[in-house]
């Protein structure tokens, strides 16, 4: 993922939080914020609640992998945040990408197949 398409500063999720829409499941919550940029953006948090740093990172890059390969069904003009929760951890790259399309498709980010 480029420069472009992460969310970093924390004016940048304080925006996302107030003014987006949140949906969630049993591992992850999403924050969507509809904007005018021509790429989607990913904010990522993960507490030290889900596990050590190598359980963080694991599902750091999980996460990123999963918006990888949706990118090209993603709503492309969004700000998402994606908080994971301590089950998070417990996932695999499939199950996580799974769980990751479901509450993408609660948020009508995703189209349903």
């Amino acid at each position: 993922m480029n420069k472009q398409q992460r969310i970093k500063k924390n004016t940048e999720f304080q925006r996302v939080f107030k003014k987006g829409k949140s949906f969630a499941n049993r591992q992850f919550i999403v924050y969507l914020l509809k904007g005018e940029q021509e790429e989607f953006r990913l904010g990522l948090s993960v507490s030290k609640k889900v596990g050590n740093a190598v359980a963080r990172n694991r599902v750091k890059r999980y996460i990123r992998q999963a918006f990888l390969e949706l990118k090209d069904d993603l709503l492309p003009n969004a700000d998402y945040i994606i908080i994971a929760r301590p089950q998070a951890a417990k996932l695999n790259f499939h199950e996580s990408k799974k769980s990751l399309e479901h509450v993408l498709k609660i948020a009508r980010a995703l189209p349903k197949k």
